[in-house]
């Protein structure tokens, strides 16, 4: 979980949530840490992620945003984007 999440996460790095897909992992995760949805979802396209952030399922970036199905063991990380450079 990115640092500007755990304080919704009680300062936990790492939860188990249940979830068939990315919408209800989200989902079942705001409902274990309210508010925790409104930094994830895009406001205006509930299929999407907020601007400026990937999920990483399974060691692989998803294209398919909310709707990306995922196995009962699947490992998701949440990254915001990362900017710099020279």
């Amino acid at each position: 979980m990115p640092i500007t999440l755990r304080a919704h996460t009680g300062g936990e790095a790492r939860l188990e949530v249940p979830g068939a897909t990315l919408r209800a992992l989200v989902r079942n995760l705001d409902e274990r840490c309210p508010g925790v949805r409104e930094r994830l979802v895009h406001p205006d396209d509930p299929d999407r992620l907020m601007p400026g952030l990937a999920a990483v399922v399974d060691g692989e970036p998803t294209n398919m945003g909310l709707l990306t199905p995922l196995g009962e063991d699947s490992e998701v990380h949440f990254l915001p984007a990362i900017a710099g450079g020279a």
